[in-house]
């Protein structure tokens, strides 16, 4: 499949790092620095041109083209990048926006503007961070199979009971399955042998209400009815789609916004929501206003420093969690690692959601796991599968050793699988694997 990308920054680079074992990708962008970066990096054809040009479109191939993914920073440029394409071929085409207010126009009329899909950085942002919010101690977390099925990720402390346990005497819920274990940046599958160490981050699919379970246990000191008190610092667009969000599942959280017209625009579109102008890296205003009391802290300013600077400012406090918007991939590891309970970056978020397309429609749904070194995907099973009318046991000889068949919904049962479950045309089944087998296993299945 011929894939163009317009946009080398991080979420194209990232989507062409992805594609390039199995696709052919054609990268284009008007930075001559990036596209040598990326001709020397990953195996693709980089292009310097402007991405909305028809002469770098023609350029790059787009009679040939199968998909045109435009990932650009600026909204403008994507949706005229997808326009121009759409007059010349038959492309599938992928915009990558930040303003809410274009998918809102996009939904009214689907293929507007010459775009087949559109996906909304900010507004996917804001849900992912609403997703860890409700799940005690996750760092991800994702639905599948229409929110019958969860896949979450979790950090397991020193202070944890399951820590030094192995999977079989932590696996204690009926609805859950351990799939994978990422140590030492190394992807491992979880063995009922395996043992569970403080540090280790732990890969689980299952019902929501035994991930929630599961996560409860991993830390007691989280429980799920206790994410009430909720403040949010920033008034960005990302920071008002999860006081938005939030208001919608019956909650009233707390926003900090320092620029005065700002607060009160968001005063006025969030009627559940209390809205205060400060400056909130006052610690004097943070500890009047009781910031030791709220069970989240998001911290959506614009820049990484500040949005860390808080975080920490609230845990110091006595916060009982702090999440991050990370705008720079690279610092997602490093909030993470001194003390940020999850750390959201846009742009991985954006990437993860339009790689799912690449998957040439085998995949349902797809999660990357842990900066793409494992993924998580959803498959209906169709009469060409492997797995088709066979059990699990006589199936799994077939696939990769690096596989996890963690879950199955038929219909609206959701089944956690076992050696003797036998596998029925139409199921959904959901998978856990290690990236370098993971086009393998689509093919497979």
């Amino acid at each position: 499949m011929r894939v163009i990308i317009i946009g080398a920054g991080e979420v194209g680079s990232s989507i062409a790092a992805g594609l390039t074992d199995s696709h052919e990708v054609i990268v284009v962008d008007n930075n001559g620095d990036r596209v040598e970066e990326l001709t020397y990096s990953i195996d693709a054809l980089a292009i310097e041109g402007d991405g909305t040009s028809m002469s770098a479109l023609e350029e790059a191939g787009i009679d040939e083209a199968d998909i045109l993914i435009a990932s650009t920073d600026n909204d403008e440029t994507n949706i005229v990048a997808c326009s121009a394409a759409k007059a010349v071929s038959d492309v599938f085409t992928i915009a990558r926006v930040k303003k809410p207010d274009l998918l809102d126009t996009w939904n009214r009329s689907k293929q507007a503007f010459g775009v087949d899909f559109m996906v909304c950085t900010d507004l996917l942002s804001a849900q992912a961070i609403v997703t860890i919010v409700g799940l005690p101690a996750a760092r991800d977390a994702d639905p599948f199979a229409g929110g019958t099925i969860q896949m979450a990720e979790f950090e397991i402390p020193e202070s944890s009971p399951i820590a030094g346990q192995t999977v079989e005497k932590a696996d204690r819920f009926d609805s859950l399955t351990f799939v994978g274990i990422l140590r030492d940046d190394e992807v491992e599958i979880a063995r009922g042998e395996t043992v569970l160490k403080a540090g280790d981050y732990v890969v689980v699919i299952g019902s929501p209400k035994s991930v929630q379970a599961f996560g409860s246990e991993l830390s007691p000191e989280q429980t799920p009815g206790s994410t009430e008190e909720i403040v949010i610092v920033g008034g960005s667009e990302i920071g008002y789609q999860v006081a938005r969000l939030f208001e919608e599942r019956g909650l009233k959280p707390r926003l900090i916004e320092e620029d005065y017209d700002r607060a009160r625009t968001l005063a006025e579109r969030l009627p559940h929501t209390v809205v205060m102008e400060s400056d909130a890296t006052d610690i004097e205003f943070l500890t009047r206003e009781h910031i030791d009391e709220a069970d989240v802290v998001v911290a959506a300013l614009t820049h990484d420093e500040t949005n860390l600077l808080i975080s920490l400012l609230a845990k110091q406090l006595g916060c009982t969690r702090a999440v991050a918007v990370v705008e720079h991939g690279d610092y997602v590891d490093i909030f993470e690692s001194v003390g940020v309970d999850a750390a959201i970056n846009p742009r991985e978020i954006t990437a993860e959601e339009i790689t799912r397309f690449t998957h040439q429609g085998r995949a349902e749904n797809i999660s990357l796991i842990h900066n793409d070194r494992a993924e998580v995907l959803e498959i209906e099973i169709s009469d060409e599968s492997i797995l088709a009318g066979r059990t699990l046991e006589e199936s799994m000889a077939d696939l990769p050793e690096t596989v996890v068949v963690g879950a199955i919904t038929r219909g609206e049962e959701c089944i956690i699988p076992r050696g003797d479950t036998r596998i029925e045309i139409g199921d959904h089944i959901v998978v856990f694997a290690r990236t370098d087998v993971v086009d393998a296993v689509t093919a497979a299945l």
